[in-house]
């Protein structure tokens, strides 16, 4: 006998009802992993001139690229790709994917049509930052280390063929705490960072279509204003730990019974304020930015694609 009476309004299913299942974290970080690595292939020439900058003397950014391209060629810009698409596979998939699942996690709680509040996108950017950037510390060694190895005299160049290499002899020659030097300011920078990016591009996308009614939360433009305002907010807070996280990186191993040049970041912070000034903390900041804005916003909208037709739901 059939319940509903023909004219009654039809009580959905609980199955209809039930809210979709999340997206598992796996599934989150691969595609995130894609979407890095398609900016990293993208942005990576800029990353060496940054690197460069952070650690040797050039009049500025187009001194920068040519010297480089004069002294090693054309192919000396792409000088440890193969650390940055580990990095992406590492640091990249663990910052977006567990952002995305963290995001998914406390949305499910709120009721329909609410957010997270601005202060817990920071929080779980952060989280999701400390995590990946820990993670990743030997594949930022290692790109860092490829990256300006151009520049350095023949004989003090490292060689490295590509990142599985370098790993090795880096755990091999100095030890496997190695991987790890430089870990403090990254882990640092990549919280501030990965709150900054994340946590604000997330709360752009939600704002600007009540003030801009024409960018759409779903749209390619709200995105890329978005990952723009991330992105410059994001390199003013986080220049100032990259330079001392590539300084420290790039050191060399020191000699029997020398001390290190650096022995820690604050160290790192104060001999370069007094050796070269405060600005040096801002050193690289125009490559920086020229980097930063195209890999979020390539970044971003790439994850927000693929997770959407990989899953039919938006990544953040």
């Amino acid at each position: 006998m059939m319940s509903n009476r023909i004219g009654q309004p039809h009580k959905p299913s609980m199955a209809a009802t039930a809210p979709a299942e999340p997206v598992p974290l796996y599934t989150k970080m691969v595609v995130s992993a894609f979407g890095g690595m398609g900016a990293a292939t993208f942005c990576h020439p800029i990353d060496v001139v940054r690197i460069q900058m952070q650690l040797f003397e050039f009049k500025g950014t187009v001194d920068a690229v040519g010297s480089i391209v004069k002294r090693s060629g054309y192919g000396a810009l792409y000088q440890g790709i193969s650390g940055a698409y580990l990095r992406q596979w590492t640091y990249g998939s663990c910052r977006m994917g567990l952002y995305s699942f963290f995001l998914d996690k406390v949305q499910r709680d709120l009721p329909p049509g609410t957010q997270p509040s601005f202060v817990q996108k920071l929080g779980m950017g952060c989280t999701s930052g400390a995590i990946g950037s820990f993670v990743g510390n030997p594949a930022e060694l290692g790109m860092v280390r490829m990256s300006a190895d151009s520049r350095l005299e023949p004989e003090a160049r490292r060689n490295y063929k590509h990142i599985g290499e370098c790993i090795v002899r880096v755990a091999r020659e100095e030890g496997v705490p190695a991987l790890w030097k430089g870990a403090t300011p990254t882990v640092i920078r990549a919280m501030l960072l990965s709150s900054s990016t994340l946590g604000v591009y997330s709360e752009c996308k939600n704002l600007l279509p009540k003030y801009m009614p024409i960018l759409k939360s779903t749209d390619l433009g709200n995105m890329f204003v978005s990952s723009l305002i991330s992105s410059f907010v994001a390199n003013i807070v986080c220049v100032p730990f990259d330079v001392v996280k590539s300084r420290i990186q790039q050191m060399p191993a020191p000699k029997p019974g020398e001390p290190p040049m650096y022995t820690g970041m604050m160290d790192c912070f104060a001999k370069g304020v007094a050796a070269e000034g405060p600005l040096v903390l801002y050193r690289g900041f125009t490559p920086a930015f020229i980097k930063l804005a195209p890999y979020t916003c390539i970044s971003f909208i790439l994850t927000e694609n693929l997770m959407t037709m990989v899953t039919g739901r938006k990544a953040f």
